[in-house]
């Protein structure tokens, strides 16, 4: 009952039927928290796409200015990595075949796959394992490299996926309620200018059709999405 209550008392200060400016939206994201632990800030973009058409379905990864997600463990599967390089690089696990064997018998304790397109005919046969978790790798991602330490080191910095789901919506982290908003601010204007650049050429009429952002278990805010275009231009 108290936390219907903290959750209602929220709720008041948002008004529903209001598209709010983006620094007037993170402001309510921070201050409508209800988590006694220190809040994600959600941002979800609904996108005008027809994601049975393959050309809408956007996929990829970006690096925003600033990074809020957890720490992602890394499996590298290559041949030419050694020791002190992965210690170097903070690469959490590495091999070849063995590690693909590991796989094979049911370990899976990894967010990400970094591998060499040597390996691929291999992993590709993993797919009903793999795929259905997200966890094959994809040069669409950069997770197929010929540069193993290079793209490494982007994951670890912050690099993230993001792909819409079947209903064009695409869903991402973009902060912390503990966080600055001029620092949410900023990965929500990068985030949108991006999203716009990846427009598909087919794509008629208005491209992004609403925004909102939460916090963990807070209420929905919209925000303004033709202010905030103008803005990220």
């Amino acid at each position: 009952m108290a936390k219907n209550k903290k959750y209602n008392a929220a709720r008041a200060l948002v008004n529903s039927n209001t598209f709010y400016s983006l620094d007037e939206a993170v402001s309510l994201a921070k201050k409508t928290s209800t988590t006694k632990f220190d809040s994600s800030i959600d941002i979800a973009i609904k996108l005008n796409l027809d994601t049975t058409r393959a050309e809408q379905q956007l996929r990829g990864t970006i690096a925003l200015p600033y990074y809020f997600g957890k720490q992602i463990r890394i499996l590298v599967i290559s041949d030419e990595i050694t020791a002190a390089q992965a210690k170097e690089t903070r690469i959490d696990f590495f091999g070849g075949k063995d590690k693909i064997d590991e796989i094979k018998s049911g370990w899976l304790d990894f967010d990400v796959i970094i591998t060499t397109n040597k390996f691929m005919p291999e992993l590709s046969k993993l797919g009903k394992i793999l795929g259905p978790k997200g966890l094959m790798p994809n040069p669409k991602l950069g997770t197929v490299t010929s540069d193993v330490i290079k793209t490494v080191k982007e994951f670890k910095k912050g690099k993230m996926s993001y792909r819409t789901d079947t209903y064009g919506n695409i869903h991402m982290v973009i902060g912390k309620v503990s966080a600055s908003a001029e620092k949410i601010t900023a990965n929500i204007r990068a985030l949108v200018e991006f999203i716009q650049s990846k427009r598909p050429s087919t794509v008629k009429g208005e491209y992004i059709q609403k925004i909102c952002i939460s916090s963990t278990m807070g209420p929905s805010i919209k925000i303004d999405v033709h202010k905030i275009h103008h803005e990220s231009k």
